[in-house]
């Protein structure tokens, strides 16, 4: 496996803790439910910005940490970390019609690159990279459309320890809106060192994913109950922020809700709050990427996550569009109920990088049992 740097893993977290908490707003107006991809963000951002130069290279260092060439580097080796977890696949694609520089190509050795042609054909690759979780782009790619990027992340893992079917059944889920409904819960201990407390006050229980024959590590899922009014935009960032406090207990049990999320997002009107502004204006310098003078004109990403007893299935593509430029301890038995609002949190075999943030914020959609595979290299 691959090992990813400190500095990388670091911008992925800092990115996520600005941008989950305005995703969380928006979808608080929306009815609550989340899920986007803070490390799909940064790898599609970062690939684009590995062309970006002068004041569109500043802003997008500023976020990502990385531009111009080392942003080539660094998507790289994030890309080839994160593929070292089972059963993870990413993968990135370049679609353009207009002239790349050789330089910028040479920075992204693991980025294919074909012509921008039919909408069919960008569909088929997103279908292809998240073993059809995910059947196609967030967006409409328009004829004025110069670039098209994209990333992929999937994961089909079993977990280590599989909840027993014969104990799941009906049990309340009270959402944010107090109107309580039966959904179908999972139960089934876990390991004391698997829980934990953030020092925002959160509990954490992280369910490990099953490693692959050849030793390959699976990935993590936590899960995150906050206090009864804390919003997601609080809470999720307790996922990979503070130092965990441990929880001691005898024995640990967990009633965990099945659960089926799937949002879109347009990041777009989101990059100003993240300090975007040049790449998205006439102004957008990405004369290291090529000759045609270009600007992000869209960015958008579709999430997908799946909860069974079985194993977790989630997938993320995240689209870059870009158009001409115009110019204490406790010795009691614990039980944790995920009976009300929680946040869920999957991470990469190795690092603190999250993969996807969600916030189940009404009672849960039964994805039902998931056709998920072995463990394996996927």
């Amino acid at each position: 496996m691959t090992d990813m740097s400190s500095a990388p893993a670091a911008a992925i977290r800092s990115l996520a803790g600005r941008w989950v908490p305005v995703v969380a707003g928006d979808a608080a107006a929306r009815g609550g439910n989340l899920v986007c991809s803070p490390a799909g963000l940064w790898l599609a951002l970062a690939a684009v910005a590995a062309g970006a130069a002068r004041e569109t290279a500043a802003e997008l260092r500023a976020l990502l940490g990385t531009a111009g060439p080392a942003a080539g580097e660094a998507t790289t080796e994030v890309a080839r970390a994160l593929a070292g977890t089972d059963a993870l696949a990413v993968a990135t694609s370049l679609w353009t019609r207009a002239p790349l520089l050789a330089p910028y190509r040479a920075a992204l050795p693991d980025v294919a690159a074909g012509p921008l042609g039919d909408q069919e054909a960008l569909d088929a690759w997103v279908r292809a990279a998240t073993g059809g979780l995910i059947a196609a782009l967030p967006l409409r790619a328009p004829g004025s459309a110069l670039l098209v990027l994209v990333n992929a992340l999937a994961l089909k893992a079993r977990w280590a320890r599989p909840f027993a079917p014969d104990r799941t059944r009906p049990r309340d889920f009270r959402d944010a809106d107090g109107v309580v409904r039966q959904v179908p819960t999972m139960h089934g201990p876990v390991p004391s060192h698997a829980v934990w407390a953030t020092p925002g006050g959160a509990t954490v229980v992280e369910l490990p994913c099953a490693a692959a024959p050849d030793g390959a590590p699976g990935a993590r899922v936590r899960f995150l109950l906050g206090a009864p009014d804390a919003p997601a935009g609080q809470v999720l960032p307790e996922a990979w922020s503070g130092k965990p406090v441990p929880v001691r207990a005898e024995r640990v049990t967990v009633a965990l809700p099945r659960l089926s999320l799937r949002a879109g997002t347009d990041v777009t009107p989101h990059l100003p709050a993240l300090g975007v502004r040049s790449a998205t204006s006439g102004a957008a310098d990405f004369s290291l990427l090529s000759e045609e003078r270009l600007r992000v004109s869209q960015v958008a990403q579709e999430c997908l996550l799946r909860v069974a007893e079985q194993g977790v299935e989630a997938a993320a593509v995240t689209t870059v569009m870009m158009t001409r430029s115009l110019a204490a301890g406790r010795t009691d038995p614990l039980h944790i109920a995920f009976d009300r609002p929680f946040g869920v949190v999957v991470l990469p075999a190795a690092g603190e990088v999250p993969l996807l943030a969600a916030w189940q914020a009404n009672a849960p959609v039964d994805p039902g049992p998931l056709p998920v595979g072995g463990s394996g290299r996927s």
